[in-house]
């Protein structure tokens, strides 16, 4: 028996990584002889690095680097390919957990743009950057400041950090920015669609789950909008409307215009670094889940990106899908799920839902496992 475990992390709980060991924790009892193949995956967003990291050999380097709130914090990069590749996650430097309070208007990306510079002193010649999961809404601003781009004001001073700053932009200077950039290839991994701008944008799409009420996501999107005009004044490029220039509360778009960097999807990057496509022929089983599956699941998600690459090479495989909320259950089956599975035992608070969710996953993986041992029988 041939069982493929390729989850993507459990947002706030556990990563793809330990996802898919207490799953297979679960099975293993039941079928002990049966080749199992981990694969965490992620599309771009928490656990980027790790997943990556998992499917290839590579270097890790600590730094210290300037934290969404303007902290200190210490995180880790790396590098892949004999490091002419560096692999950076925007959510190790700028995410939403590492946020001490939400604040949308003040968060920044500087630390990212950090990560990117001391990725560029080891003479990278690629940068792979992971979008998702950020705590911030500033466009970019802020890692591009990191790499030298200067913000200013009508008076001629430098923009404090955040996106809400942006409606004082009156300048962009260039001649210090980091010209590395521009013979360096940098793919944005991300399955974002959201433009900069406007009610599908990155303001309010993403907006309230970093923490703006409606008053600040109307104000962050005016402020996007201006740093848009400002940047077609200074570049000549128009970012406003660029499908997924919304990711990571518009880096995507900050880098697009200011570097030759080009948008991949998140999940596909991750399908073929993990050589999926080859490991799952013949595969009797897949486990993949998050930890949500409901209609957002079909928007480039990680779980429908492992099915869809299981079902073309294995179509007689079965496909379970796992997540800790299951909505939408009618339109998953449609898309290729054969069974669904919560493994939230009952009523329980979200802190109590999170706190257990790898006994959770195991005891889950314990009951389907027992009844596919027993159906053998029947």
């Amino acid at each position: 028996m041939k069982i493929i475990i390729a989850p993507d992390s459990f947002k706030g709980s556990l990563s793809a990584e330990n996802v898919a060991k207490a799953l297979k924790a679960g099975f293993y009892p039941y079928f002990p002889k049966a080749t199992y193949h981990l694969i965490p995956m992620s599309d771009g967003g928490d656990g980027f690095l790790a997943a990556m990291l998992h499917n290839t050999t590579g270097q890790l380097y600590p730094i210290n680097v300037t934290g969404p709130n303007n902290n200190q914090i210490t995180t880790t990069f790396a590098t892949i390919d004999h490091g002419q590749t560096a692999v950076i996650e925007t959510a190790s430097a700028s995410g939403l957990e590492l946020a001490t309070t939400k604040d949308p208007l003040h968060a920044t990306s500087y630390g990212t743009g950090e990560l990117i510079k001391a990725a560029l002193d080891l003479g990278v010649s690629k940068i792979i950057l992971g979008l998702g999961g950020s705590a911030t809404n500033d466009g970019g601003a802020g890692l591009l400041q990191a790499l030298g781009l200067k913000l200013l004001d009508h008076d001629g001073n430098v923009l404090s950090f955040g996106g809400a700053a942006l409606k004082n932009l009156a300048t962009i200077k260039t001649d210090a920015f980091d010209q590395r950039l521009q013979t360096t290839k940098i793919i944005l991994a991300s399955d974002v669609i959201a433009p900069f701008i406007g009610p599908k944008g990155a303001s309010f799409v993403f907006g309230p789950q970093k923490g703006a009420s409606e008053k600040d996501v109307n104000a962050l999107d005016k402020a996007l909008q201006h740093f848009a005009q400002v940047i077609y004044q200074t570049t000549q490029k128009d970012i406003t409307n660029v499908s997924g220039a919304g990711a990571a509360g518009g880096i995507a778009g900050g880098l697009l215009a200011f570097s030759h960097a080009q948008l991949q999807s998140g999940v596909s990057l991750m399908l073929e670094m993990t050589a999926l496509s080859e490991l799952a022929q013949g595969a009797d089983l897949l486990l993949t889940g998050e930890g949500s599956l409901d209609a957002q699941t079909e928007l480039g998600k990680a779980p429908l990106g492992v099915l869809q690459t299981v079902k073309k090479v294995a179509p007689n495989c079965l496909c379970c899908g796992i997540a800790g909320q299951i909505k939408d259950v009618a339109q998953l089956h449609e898309l290729g799920f054969d069974a669904l599975f919560s493994c939230v035992p009952g009523v329980v608070t979200l802190t109590e839902a999170l706190s257990a969710t790898e006994q959770n996953l195991t005891q889950t993986a314990t009951e389907l496992a027992c009844f596919l041992k027993k159906a053998q029988n029947i």
